[in-house]
């Protein structure tokens, strides 16, 4: 997680990140009310200038690449996994979500692929409200039984009272050193899951790490020990301050896919917040 996003924001809107204001009306592209991290769709992504006196909204392929990575062939083995010379099956990554425990340090206890992303280029990925699965066990009605493979409901998650925010990310540049294609590419920072995104996001219990505008601004430009940049990707948002609902599983194909949708047999959200 978080692998679906939207990103739908009014042309009349704007953006206001500390004193700094850009009108969305040169951007046609804010028009996205699901970007699957599984799919060729870019996202829009918030960008510091080189002083870091201002910031530009930008398109960027969803799914972190890193440099050392030399063709797209190699991109595809890196994602999807591939089989060496001696038949031995090779995992890939999916590199759209990058942990904030795991920014400097992989779980491999090695120097991470997103730490000289992390120190330098940090950005924020916007967001209207995002996308997950919540994963319930039913029982075998012959024998009680609990099922050994889960009934899965998507939820729609958004802040209360805000038409759009900001998750933290970090990008980073990438060119095909054979077609000399070159992209930016970008991940989205996840922490460990809030009261509400643990009932939600039962299967994984992470959530995106999302800033208010003080600490989306710090996160974007202003220069950072390790130490501030692994606290504020840890951080997780006040689940009082957000909402979630269900809703259809069709919810890709849909014009509004953050439209309710009841499932009677789906046990309600149960939270003392």
């Amino acid at each position: 997680m978080c692998y679906y996003n939207g990103q739908r924001v009014t042309r009349s809107e704007l953006i206001k990140l500390k004193a700094l204001e850009k009108e969305l009306s040169a951007y046609g592209f804010l028009d996205q009310g699901v970007i699957s991290g599984f799919s060729d769709t870019p996202v829009a992504v918030l960008k510091p200038n080189d002083t870091k006196t201002d910031f530009n909204i930008e398109q960027m392929e969803w799914g972190f690449i890193p440099p050392y990575l030399r063709n797209r062939e190699a991109v595809n083995r890196f994602r999807n996994g591939y089989k060496d010379e001696n038949g031995k099956w090779n995992i890939g990554y999916t590199t759209q979500n990058a942990k904030a425990e795991n920014l400097f340090i992989s779980e491999r206890g090695k120097r991470s692929m997103f730490a000289d992303a992390a120190r330098e280029r940090r950005c924020l990925v916007l967001s209207t409200g995002f996308f997950e699965w919540r994963h319930v066990y039913g029982t075998n009605k012959r024998t009680g039984q609990p099922l050994k493979t889960p009934a899965k409901y998507p939820y729609y998650i958004h802040v209360r009272e805000h038409e759009y925010f900001f998750f933290a990310g970090i990008w980073q540049p990438w060119t095909d050193q054979e077609t000399g294609e070159h992209v930016n590419t970008v991940s989205v920072v996840t922490t460990e899951a809030n009261e509400l995104m643990k009932i939600v996001h039962n299967s994984k219990e992470r959530m995106p790490t999302i800033l208010n505008e003080d600490l989306a601004w710090e996160w974007m430009m202003e220069d950072l020990t390790d130490e501030r940049i692994l606290e504020i990707g840890a951080r997780q948002y006040p689940a009082q301050e957000m909402e979630a609902c269900t809703i259809t599983r069709q919810f890709q194909t849909l014009l509004d896919p953050t439209e309710p949708h009841s499932y009677e047999e789906l046990p309600a959200l149960e939270l003392s917040l």
